[in-house]
Order: structure tokens, then C-alpha cells, then sequence
């Protein structure tokens, strides 16, 4: 955090995020859903992931990228699975719906799958595995995009970010959560450090040329996380999710004389029934068991604390709480020109 950034109540922010969609003509329950996960991110630090994005999003309802009324449709329902096609409906109105109707499926079944295509940016994806952790269930979230990233062996984009997210109910202590892109760093990364004005590490992202940069406004290309590793783990998203729903983003845009596919996406929401395997109040008092277990390891030399999944950004969340969420200048300016635009009032600071 700088001395520079402008410190905003989580309140305050959804109030300000939730006005901005209603005044883009974006439905009232849309934009406290779209708000409400968006303030989530920056709640938990994934900065990257939150308000940043907002002027983008406006930019894309305007060109058409985002629909601010879709219209959403289940276009098949069958035992566990289910496909929605969301009509390029903001990315989390559609996967928190997907993961409404998976925990639907799983609720008949023991296991829901359900994948939406069509969707558009999906946010922080811990949001949508939470919803299934917090209803008893495990939950599994993947989204797929268009290529951004490189492949492994290749200075050129040939697979996405696409994000994996599992989060699992906890009893007295909050859900385990794993939420991570399979690149190094996700693009709000990079976005985020061009609003900072801040040098980005090597291995991050490459310029025009391929080539390694130090300067986010300079990245073309992502880097994938753990190199094959990583780019294998997005390919095979790709294949479970944008191949399942009939609707391919990677191979059209890297073939020869390939068109743009745009903003699309396309999102796996899934819940499975922890009770059909075991009992679930044990299986509660397990995780917690865990998480104890893993903060009672032997720290290594420079760590103050050993986090379980997801307690890292829980952490984060009880800071932001009690002072408030920081907005660096470059985000503060950004939000303004758009509120500006649209007659509306920068939230107040604390």
C-alpha cells in the first residue's frame, strides 16, 4: 500500500461499483452480484481482480463485448450436468448462476457439472468454489479464454490463464480455498502494476518481441506457472471446459490466418456432495484438523506464518474490515473519469 493510494470502506466501494453497472443499464440484481464479487477480490487483496476492472467493463458493454441485459438460458439439464449459454452476460452473473444450478444438480444427484459458455471476464473464480463450500459441498471452478499466454517452447500466445479454483467447507475454521491462474501471474497483475506505475519481475510477461520485460505496459504475452507445467494444466482446461461446451477458443485463434473470437469465455462450475463419501460434520472436523496441523509445521527461515489454503487472503479480508480497502492513484483516476462521465460521486475515503 502507498501513502498515495485513496483507502475506500468495502460499503462504500460496492455502493459506488453497484451505481456505475445500474447506470450502464445493467440490471439491479446483476450489478449487486457483479459488484458484490468484485469488492470480494479487493476485499481479500487479489486487487487485480476488482475495481480495476470496472472502467474496462464499461468499455466492453459499450463496443458490445458485454451485454448489460443478457439473456441467459439452461439449454440442457440431464441427471448431473447441466449447460447454461449465458449471451455474453457479465462473467460472474453467469458462473455464480452456473454454480447455483450445479449445487442443484448435486443436490439430486451427489455431483453437479455444470458449463457455461459464452461468458465473459469471470472475476476472482474462489467466489463461485466458496458458494459450493458454504453450502456443504466441495466446489470446483475453471474458466477458459482466448489466447494470452504462451505455450511452453513458443515466445508467442498459445494458451490462456485459465484459472482452477477448489474450495472445501471447513467447521470452526472458514473453507480451505485454491484459487490460481496457470500463468505466473494473471493479466490484472500486470493491469495493477501499470495503475501502481511499478516495475514487474522477470518471468511475468514478454514484450512485442518476445522477449522478457520489466515494464507492464510493455507486455504482449503472459508466461506460463511452472513453465510446461503450467501451460499443459491451461491446455487441458481448454478441453474440459471451452471443447465441452462446443465452443473452442484456442485452436481458431492460433491457425493460420485466424480471426479474433473477441471477449469470450467459457466457465465449469461443479459441486460434489461430501456426505455421499463420508460424514459431513467429520469430515468439517478434518479440515479444521488440517489447517491446525499445517500451521503447527516448522516455519522455514524468514516466514512468520505457515497459511493454509486460502488463509492468506482471510487475513487479508479481516485487515481490509477494519481499514479499508487502498486504491492506488492510477485506479482512483480511472474510476473517475468514468463517474464523471455518468454523473456519479467518487465513494467518500477514510
Amino acid at each position: 500500500m502507498s501513502t498515495d493510494d485513496h483507502i475506500v470502506s468495502a460499503e462504500a466501494l460496492k455502493s459506488f461499483t453497484k451505481e456505475i453497472f445500474r447506470a450502464s443499464d445493467v440490471a439491479e440484481d446483476h450489478a449487486e452480484t457483479w459488484a458484490d464479487i468484485l469488492i470480494w477480490a479487493n476485499m481479500r487483496g487479489m486487487d487485480s481482480h476488482g475495481v480495476l476492472r470496472v472502467p474496462r467493463y464499461i468499455a466492453y458493454m459499450k463496443n458490445g463485448n458485454i451485454h448489460a441485459q443478457p439473456d441467459i438460458k439452461v439449454e440442457k439439464r440431464a441427471g448431473a450436468i447441466a449447460i447454461l449459454d449465458s449471451d455474453w452476460a457479465p462473467g460472474p452473473v453467469a458462473m455464480s448462476m452456473a454454480m447455483d444450478e450445479a449445487i442443484g444438480r448435486a443436490r439430486e444427484c451427489h455431483v453437479g457439472w455444470c458449463i457455461v459458455r459464452n461468458i465473459t471476464h469471470g472475476g476472482a473464480i474462489g467466489y463461485y468454489a466458496l458458494q459450493a463450500a458454504r453450502a456443504g459441498f466441495a466446489g470446483i471452478v475453471m474458466t477458459a479464454s482466448r489466447p494470452m499466454m504462451a505455450y511452453y517452447g513458443s515466445k508467442a500466445a498459445g494458451a490462456s490463464t485459465n484459472p482452477l479454483a477448489i474450495a472445501v467447507p471447513g467447521g470452526e475454521h472458514p473453507p480451505l480455498l485454491l484459487d490460481m491462474s496457470t500463468a505466473t501471474v494473471s493479466m490484472g497483475k500486470i493491469l495493477s502494476a501499470q495503475d501502481s506505475d511499478d516495475p514487474i519481475p522477470d518471468g511475468w510477461g514478454l514484450d512485442a518481441d518476445g522477449h522478457n520485460t520489466n515494464d507492464a505496459n510493455a507486455v504482449k504475452t503472459l508466461m506460463p506457472l511452472g513453465g510446461a507445467k503450467g501451460s499443459g494444466l491451461s491446455m487441458m482446461i481448454e478441453c474440459m471446459v471451452s471443447l465441452f461446451a462446443s465452443n473452442p477458443l484456442v485452436e481458431p485463434n492460433i491457425r493460420p490466418g485466424a480471426n479474433p473470437t473477441g471477449y469470450r469465455q467459457n466457465g465449469l462450475a461443479a459441486a460434489i456432495d461430501i456426505s455421499a463419501f463420508t460424514d459431513l460434520d467429520s469430515y468439517r472436523d478434518e479440515i479444521d484438523q488440517l489447517a491446525k496441523g499445517l500451521k503447527a509445521l516448522p516455519k522455514a527461515d524468514g516466514v512468520d506464518e505457515i497459511y493454509a489454503p486460502g488463509e492468506r487472503g482471510d487475513a487479508v479480508q479481516a485487515t481490509r474490515a477494519k481499514n479499508g480497502i487502498p486504491l492506488p492513484p492510477g485506479t482512483w483516476d480511472r474510476l473517475k473519469t468514468e463517474a464523471d462521465k455518468l454523473g456519479i460521486e467518487m465513494p467518500k475515503t477514510l
